[in-house]
């Protein structure tokens, strides 16, 4: 396999085939500068927006792909949405900022951006066609939704491959979005059975119209969170700063996942020098102990260390168990769980009904950013950022039946008493690791196992990663993407000969 895609033109014939597909669908494709700060979309095209439906598939809704909706998903914000995290609530003096991927539309998860960033390249160097080929998007769920969706208003197939254990809501969504329930695939396992995905994907590539867009290493996915959802995060920095002149934004927690929303806290290391820390789960401490196991954390695939996952630019590993998660989740979710929180912990019913925002694997990064404050007994100046990947609306059925094994009689204010002194009030700082030079080598080498001997990346490839000027070089590419996009759209609309 090839290490990464360059922006120049591979196949005109494919990419002739492309243009006149976005013509047929009315479309033209945002670039990611204009994702990353949606103020640089012209005026009438935001107007426009105020009649689509954000979870219409509609070719219109490319350019509510970014972190500026507001509250209804319809309408622009300044700032991203997001929740601050009181003491009362996590114990800690520091302020967690958590940036929510629910608004995002089609999905309601932000990893359809991720997608959109995979697809657009191919299409835009003449790598994909959209009237023969079929896009295949290996994810533990939300990344091939975003693919699904991304797929269907461009006018090309998509096919979601993901593990049979997933949440019922993730699979209820593909059966309304893809065109043919064959274009479900569901692997053996649950979250950490990576591999097995990996497997179906390279079975269904023998079929040379089938195109694998993984996530898990398609550097796009690196670039686009770098440049929007970094961006994100420092203008959400931005807007604190001005109430809290004293603030530092102390470090940026991520589940590793595919490692593309982690890119983010490169780019605000390199304005903020904030700490990068990478969270996985306990049952499963890959990055932690070279470590194995099966969880419930859903959208944090592990059991091996993704290629686009700048290893040797992580600060601190954090493991949070998922009974943490779990339970969190039937907390925030059960109206007992909100009348503890609400009358007993005097918890703001405001926030308490924001977490309906805040998915599982949010949930194990608010757990995370508490160990960290603990463990490096953070202040109030100090600002801890993570994110929600998207909503708990996407686990109502991992709640009822974590409901069903563990409060088989019913579930109530004493029940939320316990799950809060267990799971916010007395979070530990176990499980917790600063990175010398010897761990993060020790991460990157593990690596090794699943792109080259498995997914037969060169070596000499493998090890270029470890330079960040690596990374840097990818970040420089940049505005070469942003101006294939603008000719690839020039031609679409005719101002050009295709």
């Amino acid at each position: 396999m090839t290490l990464f895609i360059q922006p120049e033109i591979v196949d005109r014939t494919r990419r002739r085939a492309a243009i006149e597909r976005l013509r047929q669908v009315a479309g033209r494709l945002p670039t990611w500068s204009e994702l990353a700060d949606p103020g640089r979309i012209d005026a009438g095209t935001l107007a426009g927006l105020s009649r689509i439906d954000p979870d219409a598939p509609d070719a219109a809704n490319l350019w509510r792909v970014h972190w500026f909706n507001g509250a209804d998903r319809k309408s622009p914000t300044d700032v991203p949405g997001h929740l601050v995290l009181p003491p009362e609530l996590t114990g800690v003096k520091a302020p967690i900022v958590v940036l929510l991927g629910r608004r995002f539309p089609m999905i309601g998860a932000h990893k359809v951006l991720a997608a959109y960033a995979c697809l657009v390249p191919r299409l835009v160097t003449g790598q994909f066609d959209p009237s023969h080929d079929r896009a295949i998007w290996p994810s533990t769920g939300n990344y091939c939704r975003g693919g699904v969706a991304i797929s269907r208003i461009l006018g090309c197939r998509g096919v979601a491959v993901l593990p049979a254990g997933m949440s019922r809501e993730r699979f209820d969504w593909l059966q309304q979005w893809v065109t043919d329930q064959s274009d479900i695939v569901r692997t053996p396992g649950t979250e950490s059975n990576v591999k097995e995905i990996y497997d179906k994907c390279a079975e269904l590539s023998r079929d040379k119209e089938n195109i694998v867009l993984n996530q898990f290493s398609e550097f796009a996915n690196y670039l686009i969170h770098y440049h929007c959802t970094g961006y994100a995060f420092d203008r959400m920095f931005g807007h604190l700063k001005r109430q809290r002149k004293d603030a530092r934004l102390a470090a940026f927690v991520s589940a590793t996942g595919s490692a593309g929303t982690i890119a983010a806290g490169d780019r605000l290391k390199k304005l903020h020098g904030a700490k990068i820390v990478a969270v996985e789960a306990a049952e499963c401490p890959t990055m932690l102990c070279n470590g194995y196991g099966e969880h419930n954390i859903q959208g944090i695939g592990d059991k091996h260390i993704p290629l686009i996952h700048n290893v040797m630019n992580t600060d601190v590993v954090i493991a949070v168990t998922d009974a943490a998660s779990d339970s969190l989740n039937l907390l925030f979710r059960s109206e007992a769980g909100r009348r503890y929180l609400s009358g007993r912990r005097r918890i703001d019913p405001a926030l308490v009904r924001g977490f309906e925002d805040i998915g599982i694997s949010g949930l194990a990064n608010v757990v995370a950013a508490i160990k960290l404050a603990k463990h490096l007994d953070y202040g109030p100046n100090d600002i801890i950022m993570t994110v929600a990947t998207d909503s708990a609306g996407m686990y109502g059925s991992e709640s009822e039946s974590y409901v069903a094994r563990r409060y088989p009689q019913g579930f109530d204010e004493v029940d939320a008493g316990e799950i809060f002194a267990r799971h916010l009030e007395g979070v530990a700082d176990d499980h917790v690791l600063e990175l010398r030079h010897i761990d993060r080598n020790r991460i990157f080498n593990l690596g090794y196992y699943t792109w080259v001997e498995q997914q037969g990346v060169p070596v000499e490839d493998f090890d270029r990663r470890r330079s960040q000027d690596f990374w840097q070089g990818l970040v420089d590419s940049i505005p070469a993407w942003d101006r294939m996009i603008q000719e690839f759209n020039a031609e679409v609309s005719g101002r050009t000969a295709a």
